[in-house]
């Protein structure tokens, strides 16, 4: 089985910076031959609070002939308690009115395929324990089936054992409830996105892939981290093994997102940025 997982297309009718990257990736994965593409979130600009970005995302999504499964991420549907655009129950009905179920599983093959909601992950609230006894429901009810999991927020930044890293990953306690379903079940893929930096490597034994986005890349205004600056996608063959390509994809630009951040996340903004000059 071949998976073509994309991921961060910050899509957007009204904040097009991006969107001239969409027609070479969609024509690429036209050509591919692919089985199934999987989005890992940030689909769009402000889908958090904006339905018109969804919607545009979500007609540009209906292009492609390949079946396409989507998970939200943090500019979909929010983030963190105490964030600029916290999950709430609107920002969730909107995703679920507009593009579908936050997480899924797909059985395809030998292979159950589980979609995860990595923004409701740190509220430790009913939802996050829904989803979590869900997941276990899954996961204990594949038979013999592999497992690949996609989420848009990666279990770690640096290290498996790292503690918080705030806005980046999945935060500890969580993570740790992971890492036990993991450990516990035949889980060999973990893709996310998020980051803006790709990376494959892994954890025990489990792939571990973080995928080209397909917006901009970051500059200065955020650490360095593993990996590298690239964007396109990342190509997954599923069988007896997982093999993972990352791919720089033809005809797509590397927007670096310092170059435009006071237009399209002005709250994302370095405080530099941010104060006016004399």
């Amino acid at each position: 089985m071949k998976i073509i997982q994309i991921t961060d297309t910050h899509l957007s009718p009204n904040k097009p910076h991006f969107n001239g990257n969409w027609e070479p990736l969609a024509k690429w994965i036209e050509a591919s031959g692919a089985d199934l593409v999987v989005h890992t979130g940030d689909l769009s600009v402000d889908g958090a609070d904006k339905d018109e970005d969804l919607i545009f995302s979500m007609d540009l999504m209906r292009q492609i002939s390949v079946p396409m499964l989507i998970v939200p991420g943090n500019h979909d549907v929010g983030h963190l308690p105490g964030s600029y655009q916290p999950v709430n129950p609107e920002r969730l009905d909107r995703w679920r009115r507009l593009v579908g179920p936050d997480y899924w599983a797909k059985d395809v093959d030998n292979w159950r395929l589980i979609g995860l909601n990595s923004l409701l992950m740190g509220f430790e609230d009913a939802e996050e324990q829904k989803q979590f006894d869900w997941l276990q429901d899954m996961l204990e009810s594949r038979g013999d089936r592999r497992v690949a999991l996609f989420a848009h927020k990666p279990l770690f930044v640096d290290a498996p054992d790292e503690g918080d890293t705030g806005y980046w990953s999945v935060r500890p306690a969580q993570r740790r409830r992971l890492y036990d379903l993991i450990a516990a079940h035949d889980v060999a893929l973990f893709g996310s996105g998020h980051l803006h930096w790709t990376w494959e490597g892994r954890f025990n034994d489990t792939a571990v892939v973080w995928a080209p986005p397909g917006a901009f890349i970051l500059d200065k205004m955020e650490r360095e981290m593993p990996g590298e600056r690239l964007i396109g996608a990342a190509i997954h063959e599923l069988g007896e093994t997982v093999s993972t390509e990352l791919v720089a994809v033809p005809g797509m630009t590397a927007y670096f997102l310092d170059d435009v951040v006071m237009e399209v996340y002005p709250q994302a903004a370095p405080k530099a940025q941010k104060e006016p000059t004399e």
